[in-house]
């Protein structure tokens, strides 16, 4: 999840694309979110386009939208966050098991604090076409504490619980922690597939002798 204004971000790992999961993570991170969730703009996948989370965005009162078919851009945004945030501190290696869905969403929990108190970003503010060329200007860098800090749309007591946050925080510990559950998956990653890794089926004797009579057809 990724606030457009902001650049908030929120990760979950999730079992598997079930609506059920799915839910289940929407809940979870839209408790962490330091402000009101007023609205969400999702893809068109069956895990977000279903009656149970229609239903639930209905009686909180949530706006519900979705981006156009075939149109992977209208989620730049949180597209975006899914190199920045994702690949590029976890990989494209493949992950499964409950094992290795744990220590991603232990990763996942330092990860959000680094990202969003101590990650600046900057957003292009404008472009203008001069001739062939492009000329882009892009607004200030900052993080999304500190953007949220200078919103008018949060409330003092919200500004002050996201300080008192970062008061405790150490960019470094964050950073070391990220670094050895970076390891810790990757070891169990590693081990998982070598345990599951099928080995060779043994040829019968009937394959042999067959693969013989046929080598020796191909010789004469």
């Amino acid at each position: 999840m990724t606030d457009i204004y902001s650049g908030w971000t929120e990760v979950r790992a999730v079992r598997n694309k079930a609506q059920v999961w799915v839910f289940e993570a929407l809940k979870e991170m839209r408790a962490c979110l330091p402000f009101a969730l007023l609205g969400i703009d999702s893809d068109n996948g069956s895990e977000f386009i279903n009656h149970q989370l229609y239903r639930y965005c209905q009686g909180e009162q949530i706006t519900f939208t979705r981006s156009r078919p075939y149109r992977k851009n209208d989620n730049c945004f949180v597209e975006q966050k899914n190199y920045t945030v994702v690949r590029r501190h976890i990989g494209y290696q493949r992950l499964e098991g409950e094992q290795e869905q744990a220590i991603l969403n232990e990763l996942y929990h330092y990860l959000r604090l680094y990202v969003n108190y101590f990650q600046p970003s900057m957003r292009l503010a404008s472009k203008e076409r001069i001739g062939a060329a492009v000329k882009k200007t892009y607004s200030p860098a900052e993080t999304p504490y500190k953007k949220l800090g200078g919103s008018p749309h949060l409330t003092n007591g919200q500004k002050q619980i996201l300080t008192r946050e970062h008061e405790k925080l150490n960019p470094a510990e964050l950073k070391r922690r990220i670094e050895t559950l970076r390891e810790k998956l990757l070891k169990t990653a590693t081990r998982t597939r070598h345990k599951i890794a099928m080995p060779e089926t043994p040829r019968s004797p009937w394959h042999e002798s067959n693969n013989r009579f046929f080598n020796q057809k191909h010789l004469e």
